[in-house]
């Protein structure tokens, strides 16, 4: 007789992404969605009303991230749970004891592939007791909770000295030391490393609040330099600024960024 098939909770507050994971379970056999929630509240409902053996769930959604659903849930009923993030090394560190998996996003369909099959033996081999202690312990550490959603009142977090991308099904640490530049990209930010481009789904904001200031500077709404690299600062017609790095590429300056990089650069008015 075949296997009874593995149900699914798919839970992001992004559409995308939902549809991205559902159509990935599509492809997958054994694997039935059993629901879909587009916050945490709803996560909370779906996982207890529906039971699913696992869960894909989303880490940075508003008003109850993921963290928080697993706490309202509790270990003892919380299903088998592959948490998905859009950044960083920090909560990568908590989430691989407390989780069977994680996904950073942008995923490929083999890091998924691979996330789901082990998800599955896992199950399969050691049922959820020895997962449900982890999380457990997780829950109870207050160093193990993600770095990158302080709560209200509290200390800002450590600027970020790595950056963690997603490469080939796998997850590569890039140091900030090596990064260039960073453009935005749509929804996705694109790291210069050299030669090497790394897309990473995050927003210039959350990245210019991260990267020290000392060492990273937002020149444009779409462009973040690292300081140490401008060579030459350009004027161009009709007022059109750009900064040269040491590598040859050339960097877009809006007027509104202008006077706060020529202070930095000593350069007087």
């Amino acid at each position: 007789m075949p296997a009874d098939p593995v149900r699914v909770l798919v839970v992001d507050d992004e559409p995308l992404a939902r549809m991205r994971i559902e159509d990935l379970l599509s492809h997958v056999e054994g694997a039935e969605l059993a629901g879909t929630a587009a916050n945490g509240v709803e996560a909370v409902e779906r996982i207890r009303a529906l039971r699913p053996d696992i869960v894909f769930l989303d880490v940075q959604m508003p008003g109850k991230t993921g963290i928080e659903v697993v706490r309202e849930i509790g270990p003892d009923a919380m299903p088998a749970t592959i948490f998905v993030t859009a950044f960083d090394q920090f909560a990568v560190q908590a989430f691989d004891v407390a989780a069977v998996d994680y996904l950073v996003k942008p995923f490929d369909d083999e890091r998924f592939e691979a996330a789901f099959a082990r998800a599955r033996q896992r199950l399969a081999l050691e049922g959820l007791g020895e997962l449900r202690e982890k999380l457990l312990a997780v829950l109870q550490d207050p160093a193990a909770a993600p770095a990158h959603a302080p709560t209200p009142g509290s200390a800002p977090a450590a600027y970020l000295a790595r950056i963690a991308v997603e490469m080939r099904g796998k997850v590569k640490s890039v140091p900030v030391d090596e990064i260039d530049y960073i453009v935005a990209s749509g929804p996705y930010a694109e790291l210069h490393v050299g030669e090497r481009r790394y897309l990473i789904r995050e927003a210039m904001q959350t990245l210019e609040e991260r990267l020290d200031p000392s060492r990273f500077m937002r020149v444009h709404r779409s462009m973040i330099v690292r300081l140490d690299l401008i060579e030459t600062l350009h004027r161009g017609a009709g007022g059109d600024y750009e900064v040269q790095l040491k590598n040859g590429a050339r960097v877009k300056v809006s007027r509104s960024r202008r006077e706060v990089l020529e202070r930095w650069l000593g350069v007087s008015g």
